[in-house]
């Protein structure tokens, strides 16, 4: 596990040659600087190129950074993070049974709060309802705690907010429009990309803490996931954000991912919920579509007509609305 705030040799020495990148540094004045044995430099060196660093290294030269890392360390996500307080704390893995599952051990602690918790592959991954989230190596797998200041009724609209402040970001980052599908997925092509899954604890009529789960299909073999889940209850495809052949650093989606989720937590707090529906629903795929939705007791067919304030989905059905809360669009 690494942390953004625990300020550590391997992290002063990314920060040394990240400040000196057209030169040079030699083991010696590493090990000057830092006050560590060149033996121990050496070592962190040859930690950090595995962990995907190119650095090269010439006798009487020193080191030299090449190129960083792709990998969604702590230290490489803070850095130029334009938030106030989500991210600023971060817990990372190379892999973790459930980030969702770390971040809820976390969540009572109010300096936990906007703290990020993220790992390169999951064991155990969960979605809605239980349902098992394939999470391999590739995709991005994370979970933020919120201690928010409002009412219970506003936490039901956290599927909506952050899966539109995801496809915000996606729009922002990597030019593709992907699509929202009530209550918490984006789509790219009608087929899944990423899912959203939220952890309350309400404790006196008030809320204790929410846990964003976040899946995003980053870049990952949509086929071999298929495989594994194409029986399973309201699947409808996979795809990924990236193909096989295509290369982009996923450190700026998730910056833009919390910078976008910022704002739109803040507006949320201000009660100013017109303008997340209306932007919810410029990309829904949903909205003013016939569809068949299964409910814990019946399924349900009609068109979806809107959006309310608390994230509930409106349905024409045989000439009455009904609001439905929770339930699959099939």
């Amino acid at each position: 596990m690494y942390t953004s705030f625990d300020n550590t040799s391997l992290v002063k020495i990314v920060t040394l040659l990240k400040s000196h990148k057209s030169e040079y540094l030699s083991g010696q004045d590493l090990s000057d600087s830092l006050m560590l044995s060149r033996a121990a430099v050496w070592k962190h060196v040859k930690k950090l190129q595995s962990l995907g660093y190119k650095i090269d290294s010439k006798p009487k030269s020193g080191y030299k950074l090449i190129k960083t890392t792709d990998l969604l360390l702590p230290w490489e996500i803070s850095e130029d993070l334009q938030t106030k307080f989500l991210g600023k704390r971060i817990y990372y893995f190379d892999t973790l049974d459930s980030t969702q599952n770390f971040a809820i051990e976390l969540a009572s602690k109010k300096i936990e709060s906007g703290t990020l918790v993220i790992s390169e592959k999951q064991t155990h991954g969960r979605g809605r309802l239980d349902r098992k989230w394939i999470s391999p190596s590739g995709g991005i797998w994370l979970s933020l705690i919120l201690h928010p200041e409002f009412e219970i009724s506003v936490s039901t609209l956290f599927p909506l907010i952050t899966s539109l402040a995801l496809a915000i970001a996606i729009e922002k980052i990597l030019k593709i429009k992907p699509k929202l599908k009530w209550p918490n997925d984006v789509t790219v092509g009608d087929k899944k990309v990423a899912g959203i899954l939220i952890d309350a604890s309400i404790e006196s009529g008030k809320i204790d803490y929410l846990v964003l789960g976040i899946g995003i299909n980053f870049k990952i073999n949509p086929i071999e996931i298929e495989k594994m889940i194409k029986h399973t209850a309201n699947y409808y495809g996979v795809t990924t954000l990236l193909k096989k052949n295509e290369n982009m650093n996923p450190i700026k989606l998730v910056q833009r991912f919390l910078l976008e989720l910022e704002k739109l937590y803040q507006l949320s707090l201000k009660k100013d919920l017109k303008h997340i529906m209306q932007e919810w629903t410029k990309r829904s795929s949903t909205i003013g579509k016939s569809i068949s939705i299964k409910l814990p007791d019946e399924k349900l067919s009609g068109k979806a007509l809107r959006i309310d304030d608390d994230g509930a989905l409106v349905i024409s059905n045989k000439g009455k609305t009904r609001r439905v809360i929770v339930g699959d669009i099939g």
